[in-house]
């Protein structure tokens, strides 16, 4: 049985991938862009910005009142800044987070008491690898992401008895428009910003590995798994072998000696 879904941030990238494989796959898809966009076949427009209140109280209203349900939330939608810490601009750093965490977690109240009043239902929280440790010239955005983890870990006690479940993903480097789109966030570089030289070599390092990652594809394929699932996991890595590594050896490294392995793939000199 098809089911309703609603998924943030469909104009490209993994919202795009995800909601025209849901839409196939059957299910009635509504997808949220801030603007208006091409969509595939299948999938309902939503013009919705995750920064504006009123917007998100209206985009569930209409899918509740559409379909009289909404089984299962993807928050996808995000941003992602980059420049070092000191210097990244006072704007940027709102923006990051008021999008990326504070939006999903305002929409995801809205959703809830739909979801509550259906009987129960199923969130996604789309994180990263980088949620799960801190990248450099990326702090707000990990920053972010490490938001959404902590809230994920709460929410799930707290609506576990309502029968919603709560997932998590986090996907590893993926061939999408990050790379371009950070660029609109960077940080002055400038040679009177003191972290100017090593925040180009570690970009060309981040940008690297986002064109060497996989197809957005492959992530729409997994989320729709995971929808299917009648009891999914509470966690989804999706990303590289090496990634996937870099997370275990995390957990079971000392921090000082997993911080300088880390530090050293990104070209930055560690004592």
């Amino acid at each position: 049985m098809g089911k309703v879904i609603l998924i943030t941030g469909i104009s490209s990238g993994f919202g795009r991938e995800s909601a025209a494989l849901l839409a196939k796959c059957g299910h009635t898809v509504y997808g949220t862009a801030r603007t208006q966009c091409a969509v595939n076949e299948g999938v309902n427009l939503l013009i919705m910005d995750l920064t504006d209140r009123e917007s998100i109280r209206n985009a569930v209203r209409s899918v509740a009142e559409r379909e009289g349900r909404i089984d299962v939330l993807v928050n996808n939608a995000g941003m992602h800044t980059g420049g070092p810490v000191e210097t990244a601009p006072e704007d940027h750093i709102r923006a990051q987070m008021e999008t990326s965490f504070l939006g999903m977690v305002f929409l995801t109240r809205e959703v809830l008491p739909v979801m509550r009043s259906g009987g129960g239902g199923l969130i996604i929280n789309i994180s990263s690898i980088g949620g799960l440790m801190g990248l450099p010239f990326q702090g707000f955005y990990s920053a972010a992401k490490f938001a959404v983890e902590g809230f994920s870990e709460a929410l799930r006690m707290e609506v576990r008895s309502f029968n919603i479940k709560v997932v998590v993903i986090n996907p590893g480097d993926f061939r999408t428009n990050n790379s371009a789109n950070r660029r609109k966030f960077l940080a002055t570089t400038g040679t009177e910003d003191p972290y100017a030289g090593q925040f180009e070599k570690s970009l060309s390092v981040i940008e690297r590995d986002e064109a060497a990652g996989n197809d957005p594809v492959v992530l729409a394929k997994n989320l729709a798994g995971i929808i299917d699932r009648r009891n999914p996991r509470q966690r989804y890595i999706i990303a590289s072998a090496d990634q996937k590594l870099a997370v275990f050896l995390k957990r079971i490294m000392p921090g000082k000696l997993f911080a300088g392995i880390l530090a050293s793939h990104y070209g930055i000199p560690h004592a």
